[in-house]
């Protein structure tokens, strides 16, 4: 069983930066794959990195060049860097974790969910 707690999400202006952490239990982050998804009211949960147990990580378009995912092994944490931030990145933003230990894009393939944390970008 893996638990995750989501912190760091809140209000920003608009090209601000933010940091997102997501605190694993139960296995390490040496021996997992974590991913980011955000959620807006009415549409689908949406990929937007993830990071393999190896340390490989892939991010979404959509996100390339602005937002960053990393790890801090021996704190078992995952982070989020988000800077230039945009109004459109107003959402639900979730950490995930799968235990075959590389990332996917694909909702379903993550077994472990945190509850979320709200990031809202003003204008």
């Amino acid at each position: 069983q893996v638990r995750l707690v989501e912190s760091g999400g809140g209000l920003v202006q608009a090209g601000g930066s933010l940091r997102l952490s997501c605190a694993a239990s139960g296995r390490t982050l040496s021996s997992i794959a974590m991913g980011w998804f955000r959620q807006v009211p009415g549409k689908e949960r949406e990929f937007i990195a993830g990071i393999s147990w190896t340390g490989a990580s892939t991010h979404a378009d959509s996100v390339k060049g602005r937002f960053t995912i990393s790890r801090d092994i021996a704190k078992n944490t995952v982070y989020l860097q988000m800077s230039s931030l945009k109004p459109e990145d107003t959402a639900v933003y979730y950490c995930a974790g799968r235990t075959s230990g590389w990332y996917s894009s694909r909702l379903n393939d993550y077994a472990y969910w945190g509850q979320g944390t709200q990031v809202t970008v003003s204008s």
